[in-house]
């Protein structure tokens, strides 16, 4: 490596800076010009321009309707070269903001920023030039200037000082630099030392410091949560806390407080379990409080997640060693990432998830473990990886931050790479139901079953890492050859499963030669495959019997009456899962037989190898395999007689895409799924705290069915000791704070919605979001409002349109405190938004339940004889989820609009105590959101001054 400069220079590009709006943009020449295109001019123009110097291209083409740049500089590659592992929000604002810089109020302001965002990365990228993370760019900067002509690496070479850097694909090969980890001893058993309400308050206020508010419905809510930590007297029995603390509450310390403090006292962790990633993160970063200094935290505080979430280092590595020019960007800006990377999560930690959207699909997306091909103790990253790192730090900590999903899979699978815990904190408890539905849910499609056939026999000629079962456990068959008869054997009759191509195949004609539309096609070849036979079958029912006509949209039908074809395809499938599953389970038992044999002297590693391989057998193999023959052979069973509560629902339903049916499936769900959770996850535990905003119906006006409702949801009625319930008001002042109203003269269908919410999202000046129940409805909402919102300067984002993952696109409408987004209920809940950023909130109709034959069985037998009841609960929940998003702080002001003039008014009573929602014209609803939040805004609206600082409390 050549000597590093004393004083680099900074190299900034001769390049003209460009921000797009829709179907227009704002360019500053290099010669300081300032000029308004539109983008058939800037097309035009665009051939006698330099580079232009830009935040996120592919965006910015797609806004301005241009093909993609051939060249730009990007300013979110040079920020993610420079900052790697480091948050902001991929705007100019975001990015201004990210770097301590006065944020543009528009577009103008933007484009003129934009060379001083790069002057500022620069600069920083200099003055950090001797730190371990920038100890090879030079060399990577090299290669990329030399590989992939990347235009940013001159100017990253200067800043370094190695101008003539010698270029080096090493640097990608970051799994050289990152550190192993080491065995420990096992951990001693826990204590059960209770804590006291009194000493949760004193935890409470030690956390919150001197100088903060005082909050007393805090402090109450940490003193019931307290009570979820009490020592258990009777196995099975666990110390249950059901809480409700109301939106302000401040229930992430509250619960914190008492939980650290347990950790702490008794020597074991508590896992803090949430449904969305979103409050996952809210959560972590709560915790500087607790754990200010970054190691301590990082000691203390894990993130575990499930395997797909992760960096997987095999998967990067095949991909540097391949790596075609077009792909090394990319790459090298993972690998930066990667060495400084808390804890390797590249879904919603802290990789910036728009890195993936700056490249083709697939550049980045194929590096976590998302086909389940991980071969743990047999990967050469083992001692290295991110997931083996996470899973042996969570056994010491005290608090491990997971989600409900990972807690539940574990449950479901009989337990897995985590311990046991014995205390759980169930944030956003009212999503229990939910999670629990997916994680003991079962399906046998032609997607399942083409990853076990994956799993068992590997790519199949196809390009990818799936090795096959033969490879994967090569090493332990080659020590114990016995197990090698039994391997193959199994993949003998793999062939069964739906093989190569088997998507294609679900429209041509099945054994009968009929094809699904039920046009007979004799003397054309058939399959024998008795998989894709199966789905054939349960396609040719879905289409016979389904209420859904339109071929557009994916259908469902009911099990029963089973027809004759689908009876026998069942038995034929059946038989066949049975020829793979006796020789793996045999595997499993030989596996099992190794590992126990008193006399046998294994090698750690051996052992290691051995358990490995039973643990994937199991987990992939029969499980799977289990409970799939269990549902086929249910088939032959007797049907239930109508009206009786069973205890699993089944049925048959159809995908499509385009029109097109590309899958086909059995379904089988739980009734009450809380059911298995209270089994396995909750009874097993010796305390949990199940904990929301919205536990109970507030619409409810029997109290004490609110509660009992509540507990059935949670799966706490399903526990022999009755649960601890606790209720803490909200601090805010809703009626002052807020306004509801109902529109009553836009019609649902067609374009008035989208009218409607256009003249809304004016009316509040942008912080706007807008929230569907049918993402056909959003996509064309969005095609709708955008230009003229864009015209107005209110940027409009959209779940499902722009190719941003959901925390990306809130990062963004967070940053930019006059955009408007729109979406679905992924972003009704677990989002926060404090501040002006989110100050009015429009639904476009009722959130129903949808109308599937599963809700239809749930209704009926879970709804103690009121299904209408149990219809309208879901649908106040939604609601208050929604209003929930509103009001984050004191100061926080908003308005909540419904345009559905249906929405009766025992839904609207879901709404916090005080709210009344009030009945009106577009006209009048316009006129009132503008003066509410009017009177507040100042000179926010667009074209105003500078943007005031909202901090949270």
């Amino acid at each position: 490596m050549p000597p590093v400069a004393a004083t680099p220079r900074l190299l900034l590009p001769e390049a003209p800076a460009l921000v797009a709006g829709i179907r227009r943009a704002t360019l500053v020449t290099t010669e300081g010009e300032i000029e308004t295109l539109s983008a058939n001019e800037l097309a035009r123009r665009l051939p006698e321009l330099a580079p232009p110097l830009l935040v996120h291209a592919p965006a910015t083409a797609r806004r301005l309707g241009l093909p993609p740049f051939p060249v730009a500089f990007d300013l979110l590659e040079l920020f993610a070269f420079v900052l790697p592992a480091q948050p902001a929000a991929p705007t100019p604002r975001g990015l201004a903001l990210a770097l301590d810089l006065d944020a543009p109020k528009d577009e103008e302001a933007a484009a003129i920023l934009l060379p001083e965002i790069a002057t500022t990365l620069l600069r920083r990228l200099a003055a950090t030039r001797h730190a371990p993370i920038n100890r090879d760019a030079g060399m990577l900067a090299a290669r990329l200037r030399d590989a992939a002509e990347w235009p940013w690496a001159a100017s990253i070479l200067a800043a370094l000082g190695q101008p003539e850097a010698r270029p080096s694909t090493d640097p990608l090969k970051v799994w050289r630099r990152l550190p192993e980890w080491e065995e420990t001893a096992p951990p001693t058993p826990p204590a059960s030392l209770p804590i006291a309400p009194l000493e949760a308050r004193k935890r409470l206020a030690e956390i919150l410091g001197v100088d903060s508010e005082t909050r007393p419905a805090q402090a109450d809510y940490a003193s019931a949560a307290s009570l979820a930590f009490a020592p258990r007297e009777i196995e099975g029995q666990p110390a249950l806390v059901l809480a409700e603390a109301g939106t302000g509450t401040g229930k992430t310390l509250g619960y914190i407080a008492p939980a650290s403090l347990w950790a702490e006292r008794n020597g074991a962790p508590v896992w803090i379990s949430t449904y969305t990633r979103n409050l996952q993160r809210q959560i972590d970063q709560e915790l500087f409080r607790l754990y200010p200094d970054p190691e301590d935290r990082r000691r203390h505080v894990v993130i575990r997640k499930g395997r797909e979430n992760y960096l997987c280092l095999l998967n990067h590595e095949e991909a540097v060693s391949g790596a075609m020019p077009s792909r090394l960007l990319a790459l090298s800006l993972v690998s930066r990432w990667a060495f400084a990377t808390r804890d390797g999560d590249m879904q919603g930690g802290d990789f910036p998830g728009w890195i993936a959207e700056l490249f083709p699909w697939g550049h980045v997306a194929g590096l976590t473990d998302r086909r389940g091909e991980c071969i743990h103790s047999s990967c050469p990253h083992w001692r290295r990886c991110f997931v083996e790192h996470s899973i042996r730090r969570a056994r010491t900590a005290r608090l491990v931050i997971a989600n409900h999903a990972l807690v539940m899979i574990q449950a479901a699978l009989g337990g897995g790479e985590d311990r046991p815990a014995l205390r759980y904190v169930f944030d956003e408890g009212h999503h229990l139901f939910d999670a629990a539905d997916s994680a003991f849910s079962a399906e046998i499609s032609g997607g399942e079953m083409a990853e076990l056939r994956r799993w068992l026999l590997g790519a199949e000629g196809s390009r990818g890492r799936a090795r096959g079962l033969r490879r994967r456990l090569e090493e332990t068959t080659s020590d114990h050859p016995a197990l090698l008869p039994l391997v193959e054997e199994a993949l003998r009759h793999a062939g069964s499963l739906p093989g190569p191509g088997w998507g294609s195949r679900l429209g041509e004609p099945d054994e009968r030669g009929v094809d699904k539309e039920g046009e007979s096609h004799p003397g054309i070849p058939t399959t024998t495959n008795p998989a894709e036979a199966f789905l054939r079958t349960v396609i040719t029912q879905v289409l016979a019997r389904s209420a859904e006509a339109d071929a557009g949209y994916d259908a469902e039908c009911d099990l029963h009456p089973l027809s004759p074809s689908l009876a026998d395809a069942g038995a034929a499938l059946e038989d066949a899962l049975s020829r793979i599953e006796t020789p793996l389970r045999a595997l499993h038992g030989r596996l099992t037989g190794l590992l126990e044999d008193p006399e046998a002297e294994l090698e750690t590693g051996d052992r290691i190898r051995l358990d490995t391989a039973r643990r994937v057998v199991d987990r992939r193999g029969l499980r799977p395999l289990g409970a799939w023959r269990a549902m086929l052979k249910s088939l032959a069973a007797r049907p239930p007689e109508p009206g009786t509560r069973p205890a699993h629902v089944d049925w048959l339903a159809l995908t499509r895409r385009e029109g097109r049916v590309i899958d086909a499936a059995l379904h089988r769900h739980f009734l009450d799924p809380t059911e298995p959770f209270a089994s396995t996850v909750a009874a097993p535990a010796h305390g949990l705290l199940i904990t929301s905003a919205t536990l109970r119906d507030s619409g409810e006006p029997d109290g004490e069915a609110a509660w009992e409702e509540a507990e059935a949801r949670t799966g706490a009625n399903h526990l022999p000791s009755p649960a601890i319930r606790a209720a803490v008001p909200s601090p805010f002042d809703y009626p002052k704070q807020t306004l509801a109203i109902v529109v009553t003269d836009v019609l649902r269908e067609g374009p008035q919605a989208a009218m409607a919410m256009e003249q809304l999202f004016r009316a509040s000046g942008g912080g706007a979001l807008g929230l569907f129940t049918a993402i056909r409805r959003l996509r064309d909402a969005h095609s709708r409002m955008a230009p003229g919102l864009e015209a107005a300067g209110l940027p409009l984002y959209a779940q499902h349109v722009d190719a941003m993952d959901n925390a990306t696109l809130v990062d963004v409408f967070r940053a930019e405190e006059d955009s408007c987004l729109l979406g679905t209920d992924a972003l009704r809940d677990g989002v926060d938004v404090p501040g002006r950023s989110l100050r009015l909130l429009v639904f476009d109709r009722i959130p129903w339940p949808r109308p599937t034959i599963l809700h239809r069985e749930r209704r009926t037998h879970l709804s103690g004889a009121r299904p209408k009841a149990y219809d309208d609960a879901i649908a106040r929940h939604r609601l208050r989820q929604a209003f929930g998003r509103l009001i984050r702080r004191a100061d926080d002001r908003g308005v909540f609009v419904l345009l559905d003039a249906r929405a009766p008014t025992r839904l609207l009573a879901g709404l916090p105590d005080g709210v009344i929602p009030r009945r009106m014209g577009l006209a009048e609803a316009v006129r009132e959101t503008r003066a509410f939040l009017g009177d507040h805004q100042g000179d926010h609206f667009p074209g105003g001054g500078r943007h005031g600082d909202h901090r949270g409390d």
